[in-house]
């Protein structure tokens, strides 16, 4: 089937990045496959996550199908794109059949996108990871890439007003060493590794990045254990709990990573 909506896409993605002069870095593009299916399991900051972790893929040519939440695909101007570009809906209530097309597309050789922390972390650090993507590479039996993705919080994230015009932010992007999910006989364990690994790439990013906040009211992009106003993981939980709504523009809120659990 011809890609007639991704590529447009693309481009104007790129177009948007040569504006507003995006300084983006990306490491590890070598490690997503040229061929065959992959997971790209992403920390999740920004509403425009896809579209950094999808460039991460630019290199190997390839489109990266992304799970997100099926109110997406309804929306008037967002459905027909995320359905041109053969994303992968999911619905709270038929978590099986996301995940069952999701291993449909892994097994025909397509690289699904997937933020295993289910909603953006407020804290700017990995939260608990929900343990669907390191299933569905098991079942489908293809590597799994720990993404960090970093800076994109600056133009727009929960809780923040949008600030799409912000220009010369720094983006990274780092894609991990690929995971052989025949190393792992229990999927929990991989999980616990994929937690660790990606951890240390979204630290790394954190630290090596160009930019300090500009003062004190600036300080809310920049996690708290390296000096921000960001809340802690355990303030941020909080703030969850207490039923803080969550912005439906979000894609991946609520991603049929882990129908199992």
């Amino acid at each position: 089937m011809p890609e007639l909506v991704y590529p447009p896409v693309i481009a104007a993605a790129k177009t948007m990045f040569r504006v507003l002069d995006l300084r983006i870095t990306v490491e590890g593009a070598h490690h997503v496959p040229r061929s065959g299916g992959a997971v790209m399991a992403a920390n999740h900051v920004s509403y425009l996550d896809f579209i950094f972790c999808g460039f991460g893929a630019q290199e190997s040519g390839r489109l990266v199908r992304f799970m997100a939440k099926q109110s997406v695909f309804t929306n008037r101007i967002a459905g027909p794109l995320m359905r041109g570009m053969r994303h992968i809906p999911v619905d709270r209530n038929a978590g099986a059949a996301s995940y069952g097309a999701a291993l449909r597309a892994l097994r025909g050789g397509e690289v699904v996108g997937v933020f295993p922390e289910a909603t953006i972390s407020r804290s700017f650090t990995v939260k608990e990871l929900k343990s669907g993507s390191t299933r569905m590479a098991k079942a489908a039996r293809v590597p799994l890439l720990p993404v960090a993705l970093w800076g994109g919080q600056r133009l727009w994230t929960k809780g923040r007003p949008r600030t799409l015009t912000r220009r010369h932010v720094p983006i990274t992007i780092i894609v991990g060493e690929p995971m052989n999910p025949a190393d792992y006989p229990d999927a929990n364990v991989m999980n616990a590794d994929l937690t660790e690994r990606l951890s240390a790439l979204v630290d790394r990013a954190q630290r090596e990045y160009p930019d300090t906040p500009a003062g004190p009211d600036d300080a809310w992009w920049q996690p708290a254990h390296l000096g921000g106003s960001a809340p802690t993981l355990e303030e941020a939980a909080l703030l969850e709990a207490r039923g803080q709504r969550v912005p439906a523009a979000d894609p991946a809120a609520d991603p049929a990573a882990d129908p199992a659990g």
